[in-house]
């Protein structure tokens, strides 16, 4: 995989996260882990090891990412020493900046995650001697490998947090953990109860009836996770015997029917059962929320590597693991033979997270794929430094349309919507009235120039016409570009018009990111727009 090329991820957190998770997946999708332990020995030398293996968890192979402390008295951190460690390393050719960034931004949501729970300022975090090492190897590692596979642009799935409660520190706290509940706020989030089987037993055996006697610990100080601090120490052997299929939840472990039950030595009630405990830790959300810039199924994306990474416990009807797919986005553009095709965009999608450029830096790899960014004000750009098209939008396409009199009107909407997703320029309908009266509607797609063939093969696929005018058109347009706001922890892209002169005309949110903030904040989509446009009015692009 060529680092050189900007790719966009998927997150897949449905059984959960933690930081170690997240840094073996992308190592399994091809990143270096030796690049990336020699990163975090640059940083802290000669403290932590990875160590790599190949695990079985429920049935799938995974890779399995151990951090190592190798010395016996590390120094004490807190947030405000780790930010100091990581902005001291600019400029050194072995810590790329993007690394940097990207690690300084995920930081810098964990401890203001901690700080908020235990009402203390962000830089007074104190991270436990082991695990300020721990979580330094995670989220470095992470960083790291997210950058060697030259990811831009990721989206995140619902996140199972898990449930019940775990002993901490301070006493038995409920899942998700106070720090793991507020860095997911804005994101979507499930608990991730295991679902009884239903009609067809696994191929493979785990014995559903394991014990929880073995008391949770966890500390807010030390970021290990539930996959290394929660292990319940005891392995989960394949058998070649078929599992029997429960036919109701009497069958599922005490834990997950909710009681009551035995759990840790007490009688636990009806009502308050334990249940699956963590699934997802402050790091491993911290990751999430800092590499991912939304939330959702996965979008269309031409898979080109697969990683799989493994947490420590082994989960009876559950593979604990975390995967990432990593390729590129696709779009329609023209092919040889007629056919849509996937292709990378002409500029790269939206960044992630902040990123430097580091000219001094000796490291190609440093600068990121970063452009150098511009001192001039969005409104003071020359006409000669227009930055070029988000979409290469031609002056010159071909318009086609077909008039639809039997089509069921709800069906309408997803129409327009496969028509875009294939590459059409634009897509739309008018009503009209046909032979005899009857109502119908003209459907119109612009398409590119080289993409009528397919775009008409789909339009007629998905109406049922028999067939399709097309005529060329000529446009008079405007140069748009993208950037993106945040706004109550949700980001939405801006799309950016400029005039012949350089000069910002319109900056416009899209629709289709205010839609999907509204139902993750629960407000109106009126509101999140007028949000949006408040935000995106006091944007300076350069």
């Amino acid at each position: 995989m060529d680092p050189a090329t900007p790719r966009n991820a998927y997150v897949d957190a449905t059984a959960g996260i933690a930081g170690d998770m997240l840094l073996a997946a992308l190592v399994d999708a091809g990143a270096d882990l030796a690049g990336v332990q020699r990163v975090l020995d640059a940083l802290v030398p000669d403290s932590v090891r990875f160590v790599r293996s190949d695990v079985d968890r429920g049935g799938q192979r995974a890779v399995k990412v151990d951090v190592e402390v190798l010395v016996d008295d590390p120094p004490h951190r807190t947030w405000a020493s780790i930010r100091d460690l990581l902005e001291q390393a600019r400029g050194r050719a072995e810590v790329p900046g993007r690394t940097i960034d990207l690690a300084l931004a995920v930081f810098g949501r964990l401890a203001d995650a901690e700080g908020a729970t235990h009402g203390v300022p962000a830089d007074e975090v104190h991270f436990h001697e082991v695990g300020a090492l721990d979580s330094l190897a995670d989220v470095i590692g992470a960083c790291e490998a997210w950058r060697q596979l030259g990811v831009e642009e990721a989206t995140g799935s619902v996140l199972a947090v898990g449930s019940g409660r775990i002993r901490a520190a301070h006493g038995d706290i409920p899942v998700p953990v106070p720090a793991v509940a507020r860095l997911a706020l804005g994101w979507p989030t499930v608990a991730g109860e295991i679902l009884p089987p239903r009609g067809h037993a696994p191929s493979h055996g785990h014995d559903l009836s394991h014990s929880h006697a073995d008391a949770h610990t966890h500390s807010h100080d030390e970021h290990h996770g539930a996959d290394r601090g929660h292990d319940h120490g005891h392995a989960h052997p394949h058998s070649d015997d078929p599992v029997p299929v429960p036919d109701s939840d009497a069958a599922l472990p005490a834990h997950a029917q909710g009681g009551p039950h035995e759990h840790g030595g007490r009688r636990v009630p009806s009502g308050v059962a334990p249940g699956i405990g963590e699934l997802a830790t402050p790091t491993g959300v911290a990751l999430l929320r800092g590499l991912a810039s939304s939330a959702g199924p996965q979008p269309m994306l031409v898979t080109e590597a697969l990683g799989v990474g493994a947490g420590t416990k082994d989960t009876p009807g559950r593979p604990n693991v975390v995967r990432v797919l990593v390729g590129r986005p696709f779009s329609a553009e023209p092919h040889a033979a007629g056919q849509l095709s996937a292709a990378l965009p002409t500029t790269a999608p939206r960044s992630t997270a902040p990123r430097a450029f580091d000219p001094d830096s000796a490291d190609p790899a440093a600068s990121d794929l970063a452009p150098v960014p511009s001192t001039l004000a969005a409104n003071e750009l020359p006409a000669h430094d227009l930055p070029p098209d988000a979409h290469a939008t031609p002056a010159s396409a071909l318009q086609l349309e077909a008039n639809v009199d039997d089509l069921d009107p709800r069906l309408w909407p997803r129409v327009l919507e496969d028509l875009l997703d294939a590459g059409a320029l634009d897509a739309w309908l008018v009503p009209i009235s046909m032979k005899h009266g009857r109502p119908a509607v003209t459907i119109h797609a612009l398409v590119r120039e080289g993409s009528e063939g397919p775009a008409a093969s789909l339009l007629m696929d998905r109406t049922g016409t028999l067939g399709v005018r097309m005529h060329r058109v000529e446009r008079i347009i405007r140069t748009r570009e993208f950037t993106e706001v945040e706004v109550r922890g949700q980001r939405i892209a801006v799309k950016i018009a400029r005039d012949q002169d350089g000069a910002v005309v319109r900056r416009e949110p899209e629709f289709r990111d205010v839609a999907a903030a509204a139902r993750v904040l629960g407000i109106s989509e009126r509101t999140m727009l007028d949000l949006a446009k408040e935000a995106a009015s006091d944007l300076s692009t350069s």
